[in-house]
């Protein structure tokens, strides 16, 4: 298990979401990112959680709605890092993960694509 402190793996995170296109960031629409320690503990491997309403499902309805919610959780993805260039991998193959899930894209493509 990898040691971090809370503010080193949310710059993770954040280096993680700045390696995003530019081309795709600007079409990012009413998404948060957070980081939390630990995910329910029903399921308590869970690296990542996306929670709303993707973009390509979005109609004329969506207004006022409250921002997607994309979470990153410390815990599990330092329990299976051994190094920082392990936790960095991770942090950013979860955070690509959680963004493509916001532009509609599915765990089965995703899985095809190298980022399950």
């Amino acid at each position: 298990m990898l040691e971090m402190t809370r503010e080193a793996f949310e710059e993770l995170v954040a280096e993680a979401l700045d390696r995003i296109p530019q081309e795709l960031t600007r079409l990012m629409d009413n998404v948060a990112v957070f980081v939390e320690d630990e995910p329910p503990q029903d399921d308590p491997e869970l690296l990542g959680l996306y929670e709303g309403t993707p973009l390509t499902e979005r109609g004329e309805w969506y207004a006022g709605v409250l921002p997607d919610r994309i979470t990153i959780y410390r815990g599990p993805t330092l329990r299976m890092c051994t190094t920082r260039e392990e936790a960095v991998h991770e942090t950013e193959v979860t955070v690509v993960h959680e963004v493509a899930h916001h532009f509609g894209i599915d765990d089965e493509r995703l899985h095809a694509l190298g980022y399950g």
